[in-house]
């Protein structure tokens, strides 16, 4: 492809993301999918591009807007190539030549755009903190409460894209012999910095034809994600619930930690993502998994399995502020509820799914978020109400069991971009009290259960 045909790609695929209710990186999938014409090196390079101008939605529009202009596709492209590539006017009106495969010629308002912004840079010295970090204004309020006088560095890391990290399975691979057998597909990596089973890959290879990934010697998940999972430390033989598995990521780092050993039930509204998930299921050899569907956070499963299970994950849905570099059209496109709605449900998904949890059992909340709200907040808000639950500092899960250096001071898991250079993420670790007092409320709730009991809701 030319590079103007490249270009016109990339307004075509910022034309879709706006359009489409879709994550980008799903959007991108079905557009190449549907033009499969299209060679590996110009799919990464409209890719590459793409994202570019994602990451830099705020200021490329706050220029924009200053000119007296709407940010359309077709103008933060050309606010893209001006400021940020520093292309001159010249080659940028070249490229727009109305020609075969290249954009439209530009109309009189975006000549005008272009004498605009000709010649300067991305940055302005006018330019707000938050436009320039790229914080939306519903985020700016509850980020800065959260991260006080670290906001600007630890926005300024989410600018970035993120690293491509691996876990190795570690029933079939350990880091040494993994990275071996990438070496043999000419891809580099190193050992993380805080996981154990973690490895960071240089550059963006794709994985798919891979043998390690194939076969189920690695699997890709940001090391923060591998924290998390550590902080359930599940053994062998245990019952453990993943109670929002999604794609089954955790799930996977779960059971391979238990050896093939006891059983992960992992759970889910979206019976479609647990169905998706059962390849990587069979991909890893893991056969002490299954997979159940949820019809909400109260599903009548719930009630029937009070008391059952060793370990119960919460990876509850939230605002995903801490995935910002890696999603950074969430920033400015949520697709599903905003922080009104997602506080309360994660209060209710969390309080459901600590009746799984038997007496001297753990239960894991986490979030892939940087808001107190939807962390601290929420974990001060459950213990009020759950007296029989008491926090457990993740210093003392690490030492149990051997992690090496705890990432983080205090007794949550919390990590951050600038800290850590990993995803955002949050994890409260809990345990319940081995012998728990019979309250007149727990009588009463047996009694409903009883007398509200259905059958098993279909197992994937």
């Amino acid at each position: 492809m030319t590079p103007a045909a490249r270009l016109q790609a990339v307004i075509e695929l910022l034309t879709d993301i706006d359009d489409i209710t879709r994550p980008a990186d799903a959007v991108m999938s079905a557009y190449f999918r549907n033009r499969r014409y299209i060679g590996s090196k110009d799919r990464t390079n409209i890719a590459q591009t793409t994202y570019a101008i994602l990451r830099r939605h705020a200021r490329l529009g706050w220029w924009i807007e200053r000119t007296g202009h709407r940010p359309t596709p077709r103008a933060r492209t050309l606010a893209y190539a001006l400021l940020e590539e520093r292309r001159n006017a010249g080659v940028v009106l070249e490229m727009f030549s109305g020609g075969k495969f290249a954009p439209e010629r530009l109309s009189e308002k975006e000549l005008a755009l272009v004498g605009a912004l000709d010649t300067h840079t991305l940055d302005h010295p006018e330019m707000p903190e938050a436009v320039r970090v790229e914080c939306p204004d519903w985020a700016e309020a509850p980020i800065r409460a959260t991260l006080g006088d670290r906001f600007t560095v630890e926005m300024e890391k989410l600018l970035d894209a993120a690293p491509l990290d691996l876990r190795i399975n570690p029933l079939k691979a350990n880091q040494a012999s993994a990275i071996k057998a990438l070496a043999k597909a000419q891809i580099v990596a190193e050992t993380t910095q805080w996981s154990p089973f973690g490895l960071r890959v240089k550059g963006r290879p794709p994985l798919g034809g891979v043998d390690a990934f194939k076969d189920g010697l690695v699997e890709i998940q940001d090391e923060g994600s591998q924290l998390v999972a550590l902080a359930v430390a599940p053994k062998p033989g245990h019952q453990v619930v993943d109670f929002c598995a999604g794609a089954g990521g955790k799930t996977l780092a779960i059971a391979a930690m238990m050896k093939n050993k006891g059983r992960v039930v992992a759970c889910d509204v979206l019976a479609g993502r647990l169905k998706r998930a059962a390849e990587r299921f069979r991909r890893a050899g893991l056969h002490n998994i299954e997979a159940h569907p949820l019809t909400s956070e109260r599903d009548p499963w719930v009630k029937r399995h009070k008391r059952k299970f060793d370990r119960v994950l919460v990876d509850a849905p939230c605002s995903g502020t801490g995935t910002w570099r890696r999603n950074p059209d969430s920033r400015w496109r949520p697709l599903g509820p905003g922080l009104a709605e997602l506080v309360p449900l994660q209060a209710n998904i969390l309080d459901s799914a600590a009746r799984l949890v038997k007496p001297g059992g753990r239960l894991i909340y986490a979030t892939c978020s940087l808001l107190f709200d939807e962390n601290e907040g929420q974990i001060a808000a459950f213990l009020e109400t759950h007296p029989d639950f008491t926090v457990k500092p993740v210093a003392e899960v690490w030492a149990e069991e051997g992690f090496g250096a705890v990432p983080c001071e205090g007794p949550y898991l919390r990590l951050t971009p600038a800290r850590h250079d990993t995803d955002g993420f949050f994890a409260a670790v809990l345990d319940r009290k081995a012998e728990e007092p019979v309250e007149s409320a727990e009588t009463d709730e047996a009694a409903v259960d009883e007398a509200v009991e259905t059958s098993d809701a279909e197992t994937v």
